[in-house]
């Protein structure tokens, strides 16, 4: 007798349950995933997007699940992010969460504090940083904070820049500096280092216009930031690891970055799955459309070295068809593991479609998307 011929109901019911799960949407290249299974894993997308310059794309999701804004701009004392809040840099300390994000106001870009019980409500603080005085290198921007704890004192590698985009948006504008400040809590009072030079951008090199701070992560023998590098005409993005033994002195910078300077990524933020023994580097991509560059994913990629990056091992975590309210622009990450998820912050714009020029940079809110854990990068 043909097996075939006389089917079970069940199997049948079966059959059709496992396709519906593992159907992949033609539509937007994001795949259906299965409830109830535990963790994150990878999927095939169907199309991955392609870009006019022919810049790499990814080819697999790690799909995030969003919850949408969490912190809109307009909300500071003082009027400090009235023009947009962005670039975020989350971490948890004794039972607080605090976020240091760029208050975009009237008289330019600085870091800002909100701090947080549970990760998901939010109360602005005000500015962490001022502007420095005229001749210093950030006397127009004093933002992105990056903070380390060494068991004694806060660490805090801030971007700084001289120059910006003209009023009203002074948009900060290359070269983008990496520079330091000090305090004895995560609240401040940070008290700048200007007798201190991290590193800064070199001509000849894949950092010759950016060298802005990253995540900092301490090894046996020396601290690793994974930080932000640029050429300037044209721009490559990319990331690179300085190195130093002592948080106080001048880091060394690897002659070759992580990935290649083809894949236009910028910032880092890291976890590390113990489980696996796997690096996971959140980044946010930036895309082209019309003409305009402007970050449309969030990535991540993956590695059991930190040092040996493959750029192949990557994937989407956001972008505009997973994001429930900004279908265009998705900026900086920055994860802090919460329980059993991984919470993913990030910025984004509420309006429609992308504004042009310097515009594109503001009115952004603050985001929040969860991803389960564990990730399994198993295909």
């Amino acid at each position: 007798m043909n097996a075939m011929r006389h089917r079970n109901p069940l199997y049948s019911l079966c059959a059709v349950i496992f396709v519906l799960f593992f159907v992949v949407d033609q539509c937007t290249g994001q795949p259906a995933v299965a409830k109830g299974k535990p963790g994150t894993s990878l999927d095939i997308i169907s199309r991955p997007l392609t870009y006019p310059d022919g810049r790499p794309s990814a080819r697999y999701w790690l799909a995030a699940k969003d919850q949408g804004i969490v912190f809109k701009h307009g909300s500071g004392p003082g009027g400090c992010d009235s023009l947009g809040a962005r670039d975020i840099w989350v971490w948890q300390h004794k039972g607080t969460y605090y976020m240091h994000y760029d208050g975009a106001g009237a008289k330019g870009w600085l870091a800002c504090l909100a701090t947080s019980s549970n990760a998901t409500s939010w109360e602005a603080r005000g500015p962490a940083l001022n502007f420095g005085a005229a001749g210093q290198n950030d006397a127009a921007s004093a933002s992105y904070g990056v903070t380390f704890f060494d068991g004694r004192m806060w660490h805090m590698f801030y971007l700084g820049t001289p120059h910006t985009s003209p009023p009203p948006d002074l948009v900060p504008a290359f070269p983008y500096l990496t520079m330091k400040a000090e305090g004895s809590t995560p609240n401040g009072p940070w008290k700048k280092r200007y007798d201190i030079t991290p590193f800064s951008p070199r001509p000849g090199t894949y950092y010759s216009a950016t060298a802005s701070p990253g995540h900092v992560i301490p090894g046996k023998r020396e601290f690793l930031m994974f930080f932000s590098a640029s050429t300037d005409s044209p721009i490559l993005r990319t990331l690179g690891i300085a190195r130093t033994r002592d948080l106080d002195k001048p880091w060394t910078i690897d002659p070759r970055p992580i990935v290649p300077p083809a894949e236009q990524v910028e910032n880092t933020s890291l976890y590390y799955q113990e489980q696996t023994r796997t690096w996971f580097l959140f980044t946010n991509h930036v895309g082209l459309k019309n003409g305009l560059e402007y970050t449309d994913a969030i990535w991540v990629y993956w590695t059991k070295d930190l040092e040996k990056w493959n750029p192949n091992h990557k994937a989407v975590v956001l972008d505009g068809a997973n994001c429930t309210w900004s279908k265009e622009i998705i900026g900086l990450p920055s994860v802090v593991r919460v329980g059993d998820r991984l919470a993913l912050f990030y910025d984004g714009y509420a309006g429609k479609g992308i504004p042009e020029g310097a515009a594109s940079h503001m009115r952004r809110d603050i985001g929040l998307a969860w991803i389960e854990l564990p990730l399994s990068t198993r295909k």
